[in-house]
């Protein structure tokens, strides 16, 4: 059996109707200039009305010592009073894709449904730049959010972050570096599907091969081109980290039909095991970034009224 006949029927339409427009997926493309291209052209034709309650700002705060600065995306809710929850978010695409340009309905959805103000950051990509340019960045970004709360409305004490895939794994290494380096304080993580195993051993990294959404030979190629020839460590990879004591409390979810099943099963475990709150969540039927490509699947419904409910409950 093919595991693509165990995904949600819902939920499969799209990716079928994705795979025979562009067969094989996007990893079938080659050159990674000409495969953003076609990624971003199929994020924007997913028309998104803009939302009159968020409010948008584009800014550019400083980077890691010696490095460019970096981009972020700030929203707000129109006509809020603060101080509000504040979500560092950081995009997806397995460190060698995505922007905050492709990622803005949900970060504006986010936004709107937590009353909560957002930042977006804009983090390098390999093959370009190898860790630990886009784990650094993003650690630049939440450090520039946290000094600058007052101006921008943020309670200090409520404090998240979230991202999906890449931005998942970021989110991790993010709060590995905030623990290892003293701060800043976080409430919650909310690592959706996150990338952290660079070893593709699991039994989930060797089923995953024809589903057509990252497998195994896209995550393969996506770690040697994020680690540079150089080996992992545990801001790169955090299914790596051998101490997880000390994190904020985490909520992970992950489908069955997705090649990070078993090493985001795994690091809840872990989690747990370390005396951390961690909320785990496995979606029958669900592949990597289902609920994108099918937004109005029961599923997908299903998932995101889940995510909500523990940022809502968290940032309360």
């Amino acid at each position: 059996m093919s595991r693509r006949d165990l995904i949600d029927p819902e939920s499969r339409v799209p990716l079928d109707a994705l795979l025979e427009a562009l067969p094989g997926g996007f990893n079938a493309i080659p050159d990674i200039v000409a495969r953003r291209a076609t990624v971003d052209q199929m994020l924007a034709a997913m028309e998104v009305p803009e939302n009159p309650n968020v409010l948008k700002e584009d800014r550019t705060v400083p980077g890691p010592d010696g490095d460019p600065d970096v981009a972020v995306r700030v929203y707000r809710p129109r006509d809020a009073s603060g101080p509000l929850a504040g979500v560092y978010f950081v995009h997806g695409g397995g460190m060698i894709l995505g922007t905050i340009a492709g990622e803005d309905p949900v970060a504006t959805m986010l936004c709107d449904a937590l009353g909560a103000v957002v930042v977006s950051v804009e983090y390098r990509l390999a093959p370009e730049n190898p860790h630990p340019a886009p784990v650094e960045d993003c650690y630049a970004g939440l450090l520039w959010m946290t000094k600058n709360v007052d101006e921008l409305g943020i309670d200090p004490d409520r404090i998240a972050l979230y991202g999906g895939s890449a931005g998942g794994g970021l989110v991790l290494g993010t709060a590995l570096l905030a623990r290892d380096r003293g701060g800043p304080a976080l409430r919650f993580l909310m690592p959706i599907y996150p990338m952290i195993d660079d070893t593709n051993t699991t039994a989930a990294s060797q089923e995953i091969t024809d589903v057509g959404i990252w497998d195994r030979a896209g995550n393969i190629e996506a770690w040697a081109w994020y680690l540079g020839g150089k080996e992992a460590d545990q801001y790169a990879a955090p299914a790596r980290a051998t101490d997880l004591s000390g994190l904020p409390p985490t909520y992970i979810d992950v489908g069955t039909v997705d090649m990070f099943r078993d090493e985001d099963i795994a690091f809840a475990q872990r989690l747990m095991q370390a005396g951390v709150p961690c909320e785990l969540h496995v979606n029958p039927g669900s592949y990597h970034a289902s609920e994108t490509f099918a937004p109005d699947a029961t599923l997908t419904k299903r998932i995101w009224a889940t995510r909500i409910d523990a940022l809502r409950r968290a940032l309360a």
